[in-house]
């Protein structure tokens, strides 16, 4: 038995002159153009909390200065964090003859460099670290991360994360910080619920809200020194549900001095808060009041709604001065209010050409799913995760048509009644984002459906359908008339 070849090459077969064919390398094709440079005076930053590092293209980097490390290449140096110091970074990238920049976006740190970048007339783009570190195996270093930043930029493979225009991003920061308040304002009472149970006053369980006008009153009569049930019972409102005799056994207590403290301070807490709460919502609407009317001199139709016992909504006429802004009123769509309504448009503005068509737009808001699958086989249809603050708008309005009576509510019931609550939620949502989007691009005027219309066109469409699978297995689908007897 012969021996077996020792490699593959000794294996190949043997041409008709009897020499073996020469391993020649694949030729580039010519249609194949390769990767081509896209933006040639790109750079690439690296954002850290002391030290940025920032990546110019090698072919215009200036000369190393004194001090340089020699281990260090010339076109990459690293700055400190201080304004001084952004400064000088703008000024290096300026004489270096960069344009266009891309650094990821680290926490907050970011901000105060992309501000800077763009005043001083660079086109910045913040993108998703997940973008620069899909690839495995490669080294992880300030220096080299950069230089991959950089590389990857110049190539044109980074996409920009959506950042709204310097008027959204003020009026979002506004927005950002109220909610802020509302959660601590929401800790704060949470706490003053505990050292109630924990004196056993039974005032959480007695009335709905203690944050309303029986609970503040009788709070503040508590921190005073009033100790007798029956003198806090008076400060019972006429349209608490609960008797002046149950309130009265509920706000019997041990009046311990460390849980009285407690409460002292919780409600101190909760009150500044709702001061610093009404000043936000003063410099929000100050400053949508200075922003230019786009509403073209139209006036907003009057509208006739309940009035809204929620502490957190906007103590001002947000939805007139969203109007005016936009020039388009959201409020006509189902399941929004003046706070979603200020909410969506403070996160995504006025401007969806960010987005050219809706199913981008529900794509961003992570609406959709995901369909990942291989061979013909689809493994799941996930929905993108991420707090996104304009989906979770989204997605309250999608949950408070629950049981509207409209045609947003007919189209939840049917998606919870199949799917369950969560998807109904989801796919609520997305049509309400639709319409958003659309009323915002487009301008028209919205036309409300009737939940009766809904209903009628969804029998329609179960008819049509039913008609055409009983045609398929050689039956025909018959009406039957209003009293008449069904065929058993």
């Amino acid at each position: 038995m012969s021996p077996k070849p020792s490699n593959q090459s000794e294996a190949r077969p043997a041409t008709a002159s009897g020499q073996r064919p020469q391993a020649t390398k694949p030729r580039p094709s010519v249609d194949d153009p390769g990767l081509r440079i896209a933006h040639p005076h790109a750079a690439g930053i690296d954002v850290h909390s002391r030290e940025h590092w920032v990546c110019v293209p090698a072919h215009s980097a200036p000369p190393r200065p004194q001090g340089h490390p020699e281990n260090l290449p010339a076109n990459v140096r690293a700055f400190p964090t201080c304004t001084p110091d952004l400064e000088q970074l703008a000024d290096w990238l300026f004489a270096c003859g960069v344009t266009t920049i891309a650094m990821e976006a680290t926490g907050v740190y970011w901000i105060a460099l992309f501000e800077l970048l763009e005043r001083r007339g660079f086109a910045v783009i913040l993108v998703d670290p997940r973008q620069t570190r899909q690839v495995s195996g490669r080294p992880q270093s300030d220096v080299l991360s950069c230089q991959w930043i950089q590389r990857l930029h110049s190539y044109g493979l980074l996409s920009a994360s959506f950042r709204p225009d310097d008027e959204t991003c003020v009026l979002r920061s506004y927005l950002r910080q109220r909610q802020s308040l509302i959660a601590d304002a929401g800790r704060a009472a949470q706490h003053m619920q505990k050292a109630l149970e924990q004196m056993n006053v039974k005032l959480t369980e007695t009335i709905s809200d203690i944050t309303g006008v029986t609970g503040m009153l009788i709070l503040k009569a508590i921190v005073r020194g009033t100790r007798d049930p029956r003198e806090l019972a008076k400060y019972r409102n006429e349209h608490c549900k609960c008797t002046p005799e149950q309130l009265a056994r509920a706000l019997q207590g041990n009046w311990r001095d460390e849980h009285l403290f407690a409460l002292r301070q919780a409600l101190k807490t909760y009150e500044h808060l709702r001061r610093q709460l009404a000043e936000c919502d003063r410099c929000i609407q100050d400053y949508l009041k200075a922003r230019a009317d786009k509403s073209g001199g139209a006036k907003l139709p009057h509208k006739v709604t309940r009035r809204s016992t929620k502490a957190t909504e906007p103590k001002f006429d947000a939805r007139a001065l969203l109007f005016r802004w936009s020039g388009q009123d959201l409020t006509v769509i189902e399941g929004i209010d003046q706070s979603t309504a200020l909410n969506v448009l403070a996160e995504i503005g006025i401007d969806t050409s960010k987005w050219p068509t809706e199913n981008h737009f529900v794509s961003w808001l992570g609406l959709c799913p995901q369909h990942r699958g291989s061979a013909g086989k689809i493994k799941n249809r996930r929905l993108r995760g991420g707090a996104n603050r304009a989906a979770r708008a989204f997605r309250m309005a999608g949950q408070g048509c629950h049981h509207a009576k409209n045609a947003l509510g007919a189209f939840y019931r049917r998606v919870q009644a199949r799917a369950g609550g969560g998807k109904a939620v989801i796919a609520t949502a997305r049509k309400i984002a639709c319409r958003v989007y659309r009323l915002l691009k487009y301008g028209a005027k919205y036309v409300r459906q009737e939940m009766e219309a809904y209903e009628a066109q969804f029998r329609i469409k179960t008819t049509k359908g039913l008609a055409r699978k009983a045609a398929s297995l050689g039956y025909k689908l018959v009406p039957v008339a209003a009293g008449e007897a069904q065929p058993t």
